[in-house]
C-alpha cells in the first residue's frame, strides 16, 4: 500500500501549525544526539496538559524533551526528508489513519515492550509495535435538543436515511476523522455499501461541508442544522468551560452513541511511534511506557477530556456525564489501509 501514500498526502497535506513560545518551531533544528538524557519529540498534539506530562517525565527521569510541534503531515514529510540523519526519536499524533501514513512512509520502527503490550489493548496498537494508542475519543451523533431526538436515528448508517434530508452538517471529506469513520464502515461492510452510505449522507446535507467539530456543535445548537457527528472530547470541553456561552451551547445538543445494538461506537486514538533512525531510542520507548502509566493516563482523561486506553483509569466527570457506551473493537490499524478507497468514495459522491 505504499504507493497510496502520495494520494493521501495530496488530499490531506496542510501548512505547518504554529508552535508555542516554549517550543521550537519546525524551522528550528534539533540536533542529533547520543546523550542518554535527551529525547527529540515531533508532535502534532497542542494541548496544555501535554506540557505537564513532559515536565513530570523530565523531573522523574532527568531526560530533557526537545520538541517540535507542527501539522502531522508536515512532520512526516520532514522526517522523510531528514532520512537517516533525522534527530526525531518519537512521533506523536492524532488518529490511527495518520499513524498509518507515517508507517507507510517508512519512518516508524517496531518496538518490543511487554509493558506497552500489557497496557494498550491489541486493537489500539500496531500489530508489529510500530505505534501505540495513548488516548481514545469516540465519534458520536449530536442533535438539537429543542427539536427532540430524531426518530429512528440510532446508527451511523441511519445518517443516510432520506428522512433526514436537509438536516446534516458535516466536516469536509479531507478531514481525517471522516476518512477514518468511512474506513471503518468499509471494513464492517464493503466498498459498495460504504459508497451508498456516503452518497446518502451527501443527499442529506443542510449546507456545504465546512468548519471543525466545534463549528458542528454550534451549528446544531443554533438550529442551523439538526444533526452532526463530532468527537466526544469537544463536548466535554464545552461542558467544562468557564465561558457560560460554551456551556449553553453544549446544553442545547443531545448525544447519541451510535450502533449500540450491533458493533458499537467508532473509536479512534492519539498515539505514538518510535522513529526508524531514533538516536535516543531507549528514551523514546521509556517515554511511551510512561504515557501509559496511570498518572499519565489521568492527565489525558482530566486535561484533554479523552478516554484512557488503559483499564485502570476512568474519564473525568464531564466525560463520564456523556454516558456509558459500547465501543467498536475493530482494530484501528485497519483505518489506514482503507483511506485511499475512502478518499475515492468521497470524491465520487461529491462530499467536498
Amino acid at each position: 500500500m505504499r504507493h497510496a501514500l502520495s494520494l493521501v498526502f495530496a488530499a490531506a497535506l496542510v501548512a505547518c501549525a504554529p508552535s508555542d513560545t516554549t517550543t521550537q518551531t519546525e524551522d528550528d533544528a534539533l540536533q542529533p544526539s547520543t546523550a542518554s538524557g535527551e529525547l527529540n519529540l515531533y508532535t502534532s498534539r497542542h494541548y496544555d496538559t501535554d506540557l505537564a506530562l513532559y515536565d513530570d517525565f523530565t523531573e522523574e527521569t532527568g531526560i530533557a524533551i526537545n520538541r517540535i510541534e507542527a501539522n502531522a503531515n508536515s512532520l512526516i514529510e520532514r522526517i522523510v526528508s531528514e532520512g537517516e540523519f533525522s534527530p526525531a526519536d518519537l512521533l506523536i499524533t492524532v488518529d490511527a489513519g495518520v499513524l498509518w501514513r507515517a508507517d507507510e512512509a517508512g519512518i516508524l520502527s517496531s518496538v518490543e515492550s511487554d509493558t506497552l503490550n500489557a497496557r494498550v489493548p491489541a486493537n489500539l496498537r500496531h500489530p508489529e509495535g510500530r505505534w501505540f494508542g495513548l488516548s481514545k475519543r469516540a465519534r458520536v451523533i449530536i442533535y438539537n435538543k429543542a427539536d427532540g431526538r430524531p426518530d429512528g436515528l440510532d446508527s451511523y448508517e441511519d445518517l443516510a436515511d432520506p428522512a433526514y434530508q436537509g438536516e446534516l452538517c458535516m466536516r469536509s471529506s479531507g478531514n481525517i476523522y471522516n476518512m477514518s469513520l468511512l474506513s471503518s464502515i468499509i471494513a464492517h461492510s464493503d466498498p459498495e455499501a460504504a459508497e451508498d452510505w456516503a452518497a446518502g449522507v451527501v443527499a442529506n446535507f443542510a449546507r456545504r461541508p465546512q468548519s471543525n467539530d466545534t463549528g458542528q456543535i454550534e451549528a446544531v445548537a443554533s438550529g442551523e442544522c439538526g444533526i452532526s457527528v463530532v468527537n466526544t472530547y469537544y463536548l466535554a470541553r464545552h461542558a467544562r468551560s468557564d465561558d457560560p456561552r460554551m456551556r449553553e451551547i453544549v446544553d442545547a445538543v443531545g448525544i447519541i452513541f451510535p450502533n449500540q445494538d450491533d458493533r458499537g461506537t467508532h473509536v479512534n486514538i492519539s498515539g505514538g511511534g518510535v522513529t526508524t533512525h531514533a538516536p535516543n531510542r531507549d528514551n523514546a520507548i521509556a517515554f511511551l511506557e510512561y504515557l501509559t502509566r496511570e498518572s499519565a493516563q489521568t492527565y489525558f482523561a482530566d486535561g484533554n477530556n479523552e478516554y484512557p486506553v488503559t483499564d485502570d483509569v476512568i474519564g473525568n466527570a464531564a466525560v463520564q456525564a456523556l454516558g456509558d457506551f459500547k465501543e467498536d473493537t475493530l482494530d484501528v490499524s485497519t483505518f489506514g489501509p482503507n483511506q485511499t478507497q475512502a478518499i475515492q468514495i468521497f470524491d465520487r459522491v461529491g462530499w467536498q
